[in-house]
């Protein structure tokens, strides 16, 4: 079976190699969410800090060692990468299983928050490298919706581990490396080119710099105001998103909805997510350039029903809308960020500068909001919801007014009628002219 890639194909099983390590990339930190109460009445001793440490510093630790990776792909092997980084995360898995303390576990974590950092631009650049137009739209959506269904699955398996006599068990979610540890062999079946495509000439650099649009600054090899476009964009929408689970359950507490219900909704917000992912092509088809325009309205929406109308079904409704929406926003912005550089060969650092902002935006965003709320002097569970509210179309109105702008455009070719849609196919393409595989940059005109 071989599958479409934009420049030829590659083995099916190639594809699912290069699909399961997004597998991984959700999990460190809050995967045992639905446990941390156990871990604090096993170390009765330990403070509620040290137990928010094993979800917050994996996240931290995360930020440098996604950039680390997007470097690290410059220069050296990327499959050798991958290795390595799966074996650091399964060996921090397996280590879970010996540790008697809270300080060993937090250790632990930080191996795995390493470990993770090294995987998530790579889950996203094998992608990058081996797809391009519509195809590598296509798959980043696939790959957006894997890590998303991870996610959810784990923490329903740490749930139900939680309620066994064992609590090291829920830690068993941590050795899901060994899948794609073993389906890594596949991953050298990727075209070497793909992976390592040749520099821009001299020529071609001057030729891209000089037919840049106007006010477009070039700068080592990036389109400086596109990249930290996208960085802004990915910070603010990861933050308008995590308000759910952030705050979900204090705002369900406060007006009677159960532990089990929060539940629900927050799984669903995670489902929300997860399905845009997987049905990405045809969900741009049907609204084509107004994608994000609509993804925006829909978020807003969902953030006004779950401020303004406390009920079971209005927080299920917000969540889903707000899970539609960032769950196509998640992977336009992974493929827009392929287009913010001059050579291929740094689309991984690229994506590393994009990812890293989703990271700090899970760090900070109780400090944005808690650090608005004391500087208002409000402190109501309804206020962070508001505030995103209000936040949310401020940046709706710039979506629309920049719809024409590389941050919110989506490309013709993305929604144009065709049946060429990378499906699984047992006939290869035929091998791709010379023009398509030469590696100097296209011009301007054909971006």
């Amino acid at each position: 079976m071989q599958v479409k890639t934009g420049k030829g194909t590659i083995p099916l099983a190639t594809l699912i190699a290069i699909w399961s390590i997004s597998l991984t990339v959700n999990l460190p930190g809050l995967a045992i969410t639905p446990m941390l109460d156990n871990l604090k009445a096993i170390f009765s001793d330990t403070t509620e800090l040290e137990v928010q440490l094993l979800t917050v510093l994996p996240n931290l630790l995360i930020i440098p060692f996604v950039l680390l990776a997007g470097k690290l792909s410059l220069s050296k092997s990327k499959i050798a990468l991958v290795v390595w980084a799966l074996v650091a995360y399964l060996v921090a898995g397996l280590l879970y299983f010996f540790a008697k303390s809270m300080v060993a576990l937090i250790i632990i974590s930080c191996l795995l928050g390493c470990g993770c950092g090294l995987l998530i631009p790579l889950a996203a650049g094998l992608l990058s490298d081996t797809f391009v137009g519509k195809y590598r739209m296509k798959q980043l959506g696939i790959k957006s919706g894997i890590s998303n269904i991870a996610l959810v699955a784990a923490t329903y398996i740490v749930g139900w581990l939680t309620e066994s006599h064992n609590w090291h068990l829920p830690f068993l979610v941590y050795t899901i490396p060994l899948i794609p540890l073993v389906l890594t062999p596949f991953l050298k079946k990727i075209p070497y080119n793909d992976l390592y495509p040749q520099e821009p000439t001299a020529a071609a650099k001057a030729y891209t710099k000089a037919t840049a649009p106007k006010g477009e600054v070039i700068r080592d090899g990036f389109y400086v105001k596109r990249i930290w476009q996208l960085i802004f964009v990915y910070f603010f929408v990861c933050y308008w998103a995590l308000i759910v689970s952030y705050y979900m359950p204090f705002l369900a507490a406060a007006h009677h909805i159960s532990t089990s219900q929060v539940g629900l909704i927050t799984s669903l917000f995670f489902l929300a997510i997860f399905l845009p992912g997987t049905t990405l092509p045809y969900v741009i088809r049907m609204l084509k350039g107004a994608t994000l325009t609509i993804c925006s309205f829909l978020m807003l929406g969902g953030l006004a029903l779950i401020a303004f109308i406390p009920a079971m079904w209005s927080y299920t409704i917000g969540a889903i809308l707000i899970g539609l929406g960032y769950g196509v926003f998640q992977p336009v912005i992974y493929d827009k960020a392929t287009e913010t550089v001059l050579s291929e060969r740094k689309a991984t650092l690229a994506l590393a500068f994009v990812l890293a902002a989703n990271y700090l935006s899970i760090s900070v965003t109780p400090f944005i909001v808690d650090g608005i709320g004391d500087l208002l002097h409000i402190h109501s569970n309804q206020f962070p919801f508001i505030l995103n509210l209000i936040l949310g179309a401020a940046f709706t109105v710039w979506v629309i007014l920049g719809r024409n702008t590389f941050a919110f455009t989506i490309k013709d070719e993305y929604y144009a009628s065709g049946s060429d849609t990378s499906e699984a196919n047992s006939t290869p393409a035929p091998a791709p002219q010379a023009s398509t595989t030469d590696n100097t940059p296209t011009p301007p005109a054909s971006k």
